[in-house]
C-alpha cells in the first residue's frame, strides 16, 4: 500500500466514517443533559480532561517511557472517550445517558484542547531540536474536518432520518472499524522490532487504562455520586478513544512508533471492558 496513499486518503476517510457513525448516535438532549446534571458531568469531564492527561504524564516517567513512546501515551491521554464506551456503560448497569453525554462534551472540547496539549507534550518529550511541527491552527482544522464535521453530519441525519440512521449505525460502525483496523495494521506491522516497542509501552498503556478507571471511580465517590454514575465515570475516563490516537499518530504525525501506545490500550481496554461487564452483570443478577 504507497505511503501516501494510506496517510492522505484511506486513513482520514476512515476515520470521518466512524466519527459520522458515532454522530449517528447522539442528540442535542445529550448536551441538555450537562444542565440536568451538571454535577456528575463536570467531575467525569474534569477526570477525562485533566486528571487522565496528568496520570499519563506521571507514567511516562514512571516507567521511563522513551520520548516518541511517552508522547504516544500523552497523545492517547488528551484524546476524547468513544461509542465503546457507551456500550460497556449500558452493559456494565451504569448511567448510560450520563455516559453518552460524556462522549459528547470531549468530542467537542478535545477538537480545542488536543493540538494544545500534544504540542506542549512533544515540546516537553522530544525537545526543541526533534520535535515535529504542530501548527495549532492548521491540527485544530485538520480535528474539525475529521470529527467535529462528521459527528455534526451524524447529528443532523439522527434528527431529519431517525429511523434511517437506526437502520445503518450499526453497518456504518462495523465497516468504518473493520476498515481502519486494517490499515492501521497495515502502517504499524511497518515497523522494526514491534515487539519489543510493545514490550516497552505496554505496562504503561495498561496502567494507563486501570489507573484512568480506578481515578475515575474514587472522584466520583469521593463527591458521592450514586453507584451507576460512579460506574460510568470509571469508564469513561477509562476507556478512551484510540481510534482517534492511532488516527492523529500515523496521519498528522506520521509516526507509527508514536501508535503503539494506542494499540495496546485498544486492545487491553476490551479485557477491561469485559471484565466491568461480567462484574456488574452478574451483580445485578444477584441482587435481582
Amino acid at each position: 500500500m504507497p505511503p501516501d496513499l494510506l496517510k492522505s486518503v484511506l486513513l482520514p476517510l476512515a476515520l470521518i466514517i466512524l466519527m459520522f457513525g458515532m454522530g449517528m448516535t447522539l442528540r442535542l438532549a445529550d448536551f441538555k443533559r450537562v444542565v440536568s446534571s451538571p454535577k456528575a458531568t463536570l467531575l467525569g469531564s474534569f477526570c477525562q480532561l485533566v486528571s487522565l492527561p496528568l496520570l499519563a504524564f506521571g507514567l511516562a516517567y514512571i516507567f521511563k517511557l522513551p520520548p516518541d513512546l511517552a508522547t504516544g501515551l500523552m497523545l492517547l491521554a488528551v484524546c476524547p472517550g468513544g461509542a465503546t464506551s457507551n456500550i460497556i456503560t449500558h452493559l456494565s448497569k451504569g448511567d448510560t445517558a450520563l455516559s453518552v453525554t460524556l462522549t459528547a462534551v470531549s468530542s467537542i472540547i478535545t477538537v480545542f484542547t488536543i493540538p494544545l496539549l500534544l504540542g506542549l507534550s512533544m515540546q516537553h518529550f522530544l525537545g526543541e531540536a526533534q520535535v515535529i511541527s504542530l501548527p495549532f491552527l492548521k491540527t485544530f482544522l485538520q480535528l474539525l474536518v475529521v470529527t467535529l464535521l462528521p459527528v455534526a453530519l451524524g447529528m443532523w441525519l439522527n434528527a431529519a432520518r431517525p429511523k434511517l440512521t437506526e437502520r445503518l449505525s450499526r453497518t456504518v460502525n462495523v465497516l468504518s472499524v473493520s476498515f481502519l483496523a486494517l490499515v492501521i495494521l497495515a502502517a504499524v506491522l511497518k515497523e522494526k522490532d514491534l515487539g519489543a516497542q510493545f514490550a516497552v509501552a505496554g505496562p504503561a498503556a495498561i496502567s494507563l487504562n486501570i489507573c484512568g478507571m480506578a481515578v475515575g471511580y474514587a472522584v466520583a465517590a469521593i463527591f458521592a455520586l450514586p453507584v451507576s454514575q460512579r460506574r460510568t465515570i470509571s469508564i469513561e475516563v477509562g476507556i478512551q478513544n484510540g481510534t482517534l490516537a492511532l488516527a492523529i499518530a500515523l496521519g498528522l504525525l506520521e509516526s507509527p512508533r508514536m501508535a503503539i501506545p494506542a494499540v495496546v490500550y485498544s486492545l487491553f481496554m476490551f479485557a477491561s471492558g469485559a471484565y466491568m461487564i461480567l462484574r456488574h452483570g452478574r451483580e445485578e443478577q444477584r441482587s435481582a
